[in-house]
């Protein structure tokens, strides 16, 4: 998946590791690092695991205490997930009362699985619009119904902003657009 490459090179930048170094973490080459980084090289199933525990986003440090807050007292409907792994990481009363299990059982556990056709389309062409390259850091679009009775979505306008968290991981903030 493209998005572990850019993920794993923005991590190297802002930790400052080098690209050998990084490769020696991986036991590969200091190429194929390069290529994976570019979306040039696929990068096995074995890594992807690897990186999506080092890569995801975890809202626990002090500095987003505040996102946290401001997101679980939010009074519309909203949820912050990690953008790489969309692991739900925050969500307001608004948003919990749409859903048919607890907002702690699902902290944590990725959404993924509940997204409607649209998100998964609008979730393709994300690199084609800088998302992943600090281009884009927002983007609005159409929804339709996904029939999950336990993370239900409704047709909606849905946005979503690019946050860096921190550590300098990214979070997404998902809003359902109120209708005017």
């Amino acid at each position: 998946m493209q998005e572990f490459g850019r993920a794993l090179r923005r991590w190297r930048r802002l930790r400052g590791v080098k690209q050998s170094h990084a490769a020696e973490l991986f036991g590969v080459t200091q190429a194929t690092l390069s290529r994976w980084e570019r979306g040039h090289h696929r990068i096995p199933e074995t890594v992807t695991r690897q990186l999506g525990q080092l890569l995801s986003a975890p809202l626990d440090s002090a500095g987003d205490a505040g996102l946290r807050r401001l997101v679980e007292s939010s009074a519309l409907p909203v949820h912050l997930i990690c953008d790489l792994t969309h692991r739900l990481l925050a969500a307001s009363p608004p948003r919990c009362a749409e859903w048919k299990a607890d907002e702690p059982q699902l902290r944590g556990t990725s959404l993924w699985r509940f997204a409607s056709e649209e998100i998964l389309l609008a979730e393709s062409r994300l690199g084609g619009i800088g998302w992943y390259d600090d281009g884009a850091a927002e983007l609005r679009f159409w929804t339709g119904a996904n029939d999950s009775p336990i993370v239900p979505i409704e047709p909606s306008i849905l946005l979503w902003e690019r946050l860096q968290l921190n550590d300098g991981t990214l979070a997404r903030l998902v809003t359902t657009v109120p209708h005017l």
